[in-house]
């Protein structure tokens, strides 16, 4: 079946041509006018001699050029590789190079890694977007706004359904990063199935803080949006005044993101801030807390649906039906065509109310890892994609996420998930956030820590937040040991990174 993602961009436009698309603090972009862009964007790249199903990499932030490039390369044919803006150079080329990958597109201010990364990858050529200094990149490098020559805004490349679209890297924090290769049909059907779920209708304006670059906000987000003719709202990094300034100027009414931007929102000071057209919210990428999504939900006045879902996924796999029929803390219900099972180590279906892994198939679900047949192998074995992630199923059909099986504690032959704890520590009145993770111990095997940061102005000792959580948890579950910080360390999307505490604990 020929099939093309572009197909919504080119039928939103089509529709509502003056619409406003993006929004920006600078300005606004319409429908047509980014279909047009991005045509012509598509016609220069098959003019560099880029053949249907090659790889171009684009490591831009929230900006109106990523959207432009991100449609021209579906128009093409073409599969994108999406960088966080932020790698370095030995990073960049390690995804370069590990992609295939044949142009990549990126802002002036990556000047320095890029070109530094481009020396390791002989014969990947560079686009520029911002001001381009031809000294800083190397020879053969071109400016963004050459690809927006072309007087032929040029037409869908009519490939097949199961062609790969975007080759998204996951975050690697089991080894080095794997591409999980996405197709047309798959990012389509996730755009359309989770809007559905949602109640999302075309004259809602989504905020867009999430990055394009991750799934969440590419396909929750970009796509979805694109595919009901949605305007987006799009703030390039979060910043709370910067967040309420958009809700206030665009009228947004739906807000997507992840538990630690809920939580900074929950706190903040509204004062002199409309955010009145908010109607609805959703949360996903970790675990949100039940006292940030209460006090979230009482100071803006609307529900917050959890969903759940990963890069292998095209994200959304399960969300909660609506307002009216959702469980706090649980991920709801898959979506239409996904299949959810709870195993057990042995890959034995479990009985409702147990807990084991979580494993899915569907529509949804990548094509595989690229380049690895092994590693894909083993994650889908007995036909089903294995997260990683350990949950349960109640009565209701409602999906339930404990914990992550690598995050999980053993301690003493006992079984501690750290989010039943966290769950607790989020109630002491002078933490702002924590984590816990487990440490190696010669007698019990891990023993438990947590890693707080504080409200501010707020005081609290190690000693006196280990005594609050003996006198409120099993003894076997209780932190032994609090490290207080100023904050927790975050990846691009605000989810607390506990790899890299787990490092800071070992150095």
């Amino acid at each position: 079946m020929s099939f093309n993602l572009a197909i919504m961009l080119r039928e939103s436009a089509t529709t509502a041509p003056d619409k406003d698309f993006l929004r920006f603090p600078s300005g606004s972009l319409s429908y047509a006018e980014v279909d047009q862009r991005s045509g012509r964007v598509a016609v220069a790249l098959r003019e560099r001699g880029l053949c249907p199903g090659a790889k171009v990499a684009v490591q831009l932030a929230n900006v109106p050029e990523f959207v432009i490039a991100y449609f021209g390369i579906l128009k093409a044919g073409l599969t994108m590789v999406p960088l966080n803006p932020l790698l370095k150079a030995a990073e960049i080329a390690y995804h370069l190079g590990d992609s295939d990958t044949e142009v990549i597109i990126a802002h002036d201010t990556a000047a320095e890694e890029v070109s530094a990364a481009l020396k390791e990858v002989p014969g990947v050529g560079a686009v520029v977007v911002g001001e381009f200094a031809p000294e800083a990149w190397p020879e053969g490098t071109a400016a963004f706004d050459a690809l927006l020559e072309p007087d032929d805004d040029g037409d869908l490349w009519p490939g097949a359904a199961d062609d790969t679209a975007v080759l998204l890297y996951t975050s690697g924090t089991t080894g080095r990063p794997k591409g999980a290769e996405l197709s047309h049909f798959q990012l389509y059907m996730t755009a359309t199935l989770g809007s559905e779920r949602f109640g999302a209708e075309p004259d809602d304006v989504a905020l867009a803080v999430l990055p394009f670059f991750h799934v969440y906000g590419l396909s929750s987000i970009l796509n979805a949006s694109t595919r009901h003719g949605r305007t987006i709202s799009v703030v390039p990094r979060f910043e709370v005044a910067a967040v309420l300034e958009a809700i206030q100027r665009d009228r947004v009414t739906i807000m997507a993101g992840v538990p630690t931007m809920y939580h900074a929102l929950a706190y903040a000071d509204t004062t002199g801030y409309d955010t009145s057209s908010l109607r609805i919210g959703s949360s996903g990428g970790a675990a949100i807390p039940e006292e940030v999504l209460r006090r979230f939900e009482e100071k803006y006045g609307i529900p917050v649906l959890e969903g759940y879902g990963l890069s292998e996924s095209a994200s959304t796999t399960t969300v909660n039906p609506g307002a009216d029929n959702r469980k706090v803390l649980s991920i709801g219900t898959p979506l239409w065509g996904v299949q959810l099972r709870i195993v057990d180590d042995a890959d034995r279906p479990l009985p409702t109310g147990q807990v084991g892994e979580i494993v899915l198939r569907g529509h949804n679900i990548t094509k595989g890892y690229y380049k690895r047949p092994e590693e894909t192998a083993q994650a889908f074995r007995g036909g089903w994609f294995h997260t990683g992630d350990l949950g349960y199923v109640d009565d209701d059909g409602f999906v339930f996420v404990v914990d992550r099986k690598k995050d999980l504690v053993i301690r003493g032959g006992y079984n501690v998930y750290p989010r039943e704890v966290e769950e607790l520590l989020y109630r002491h009145p002078a933490i702002a956030e924590a984590a816990v993770i487990g440490e190696p111990d010669e007698r019990l095997g891990e023993e438990i820590v947590a890693v707080v940061s504080l409200k501010p102005g707020a005081r609290a000792e190690p000693a006196e937040i280990v005594a609050w959580a003996k006198e409120r948890i099993a003894a076997y579950k209780y932190p032994r040991r609090v490290r207080i910080v100023d904050a927790l360390p975050k990846g691009p999307t605000g989810k607390i990174t506990k790899l890299e505490l787990r490092s800071g604990l070992r150095g």
